[in-house]
């Protein structure tokens, strides 16, 4: 059996050093320069493909259609706009403001297999619904098989096990 010398302030220690790699790495990376001053705030954002198309769903709310804007650049689609905070009265003091208002910009670089040519996009009730055609020569397709007969696409290849010994 060792013996174990024992420490106070060991776990005291080991918890300094956490809280000082928590905020020496990735404080600032996490929230951006700008996003805890100007309570930035960036729309929540679905991707999923079928077989025809690439859809983009982004959540929107109280925006109007003029408050973003969507481009296709350079196989990169970028969505910027800003959600102004807007006070319905003068004479409302609020108590408390948990929604996020300011500016944001959401780019997505988009595969080679997407074409920009064809893309819609429509804003209903807070969501605004991008489809990306996929390009035609990268479509899934069924090749159909021929050979002389039907009899031929039937034939079954027997394999027999071998037992190898070594001398």
């Amino acid at each position: 059996m060792t013996i174990v010398r024992y420490d106070p302030f060991r776990d005291l220690r080991t918890l300094q050093e956490e809280v000082n790699r928590l905020f020496s790495t990735n404080l600032t990376r996490g929230f951006g320069e700008e996003g805890i001053g100007r309570g930035a705030w960036n729309p929540s954002v679905d991707i999923y493909e079928n077989k025809d198309h690439i859809v983009l769903e982004a959540e929107l709310p109280g925006m109007k259609r003029d408050d973003f804007e969507l481009t296709v650049e350079n196989n990169v689609i970028t969505l910027r706009g800003e959600r102004q905070f807007e006070k319905k009265d003068d004479t409302d003091n609020y108590h408390r403001v948990e929604r996020s208002y300011g500016s944001f910009t959401r780019s997505f670089t988009l595969p080679q297999t997407v074409s920009a040519e064809g893309a819609t996009a429509e804003y209903r009730n807070g969501v605004l619904r991008v489809t990306l055609p996929k390009r035609e020569e990268t479509k899934a397709r069924r090749i159909e098989v021929g050979g002389e007969s039907a009899a031929a696409s039937e034939k079954a290849i027997d394999t027999k096990a071998k037992t190898v010994t070594t001398s």
